[in-house]
């Protein structure tokens, strides 16, 4: 695969009620060096969060109601392709996605469509437990074996695309719950995208309260695995083969 040339890379940070955060996280991202653009995708929120990522240098896009993480990167994939851009990152916009990161995920494009930054392979101290842990490790492996490569972090947003994982994305990519992450990397690997992951080390939010509990956590164990088998019924997309037959 040819390394691509990301001279235009897009950040895009979903937010949901995430005032407390956002300032601080968009101020880090467009401190670094890189020189990123930031949109921010306010998921309907009903406090201060779009005045406060306007605020410290961000695009706005305004939705008119809560859709979830699926539906906003929807908003922000459609943007990032009308704007010709090279490249997309997801950032989380309560600040656990380290900003010095995003380099180091989007290197992982030169061999690959999409790179995951995994909190799980050799770096930092992230851990989970308990129904979390069981379906991160039962995915992780099901997925490797789809993608012919280790993948110990199917579920991490914080991912980066190429101009044909935008494409991929734009064909499909789900709202559902649990859709950004699991249904949207499995539709994409049946399709024709390679996927990588890179190590990366996790922050504590930098604001707002965890929302994972006992009763949450076990709630997780099972929709992640019905989001599976769900994604494995679903048709993969023809826009990667078009372009692969084009090239």
């Amino acid at each position: 695969m040819t390394p691509p040339l990301l001279e235009r890379v897009l950040v895009i940070m979903p937010a949901w009620n995430e005032g407390l955060a956002v300032g601080n996280t968009v101020r880090e991202v467009l401190a670094r060096p890189e020189g990123y653009d930031i949109l921010v995708v306010n998921d309907g929120s009903t406090d201060n969060t779009a005045q406060v990522a306007a605020n410290a240098g961000a695009t706005v896009l305004q939705l008119p109601f809560n859709l979830g993480v699926g539906g906003a990167m929807r908003a922000g994939f459609k943007y990032a392709h009308r704007l010709n851009y090279d490249a997309v990152i997801q950032v989380d916009a309560d600040g656990q996605h380290d900003p010095k990161d995003i380099a180091v995920v989007l290197d992982g494009l030169e061999n690959a469509d999409i790179s995951i930054g995994a909190r799980f392979a050799e770096k930092g101290t992230y851990t989970v437990s308990g129904p979390r842990k069981w379906a991160m490790v039962f995915l992780a492996r099901t997925i490797s074996r789809l993608a012919g490569t280790r993948l110990t972090d199917v579920t991490s947003g914080f991912r980066a695309a190429n101009r044909r994982g935008i494409a991929q994305y734009l064909d499909h990519y789900p709202a559902e719950y649990l859709g950004d992450t699991i249904d949207s990397l499995v539709v994409a690997i049946r399709s024709g995208c390679k996927v990588t992951q890179v190590p990366v080390e996790m922050r504590v939010r930098q604001a707002g309260t965890p929302s994972h509990n006992p009763a949450k956590a076990a709630l997780y164990l099972g929709r992640s695995i019905f989001a599976f088998l769900f994604a494995m019924t679903r048709k993969p997309s023809t826009v990667v083969h078009a372009e692969s037959e084009v090239g």
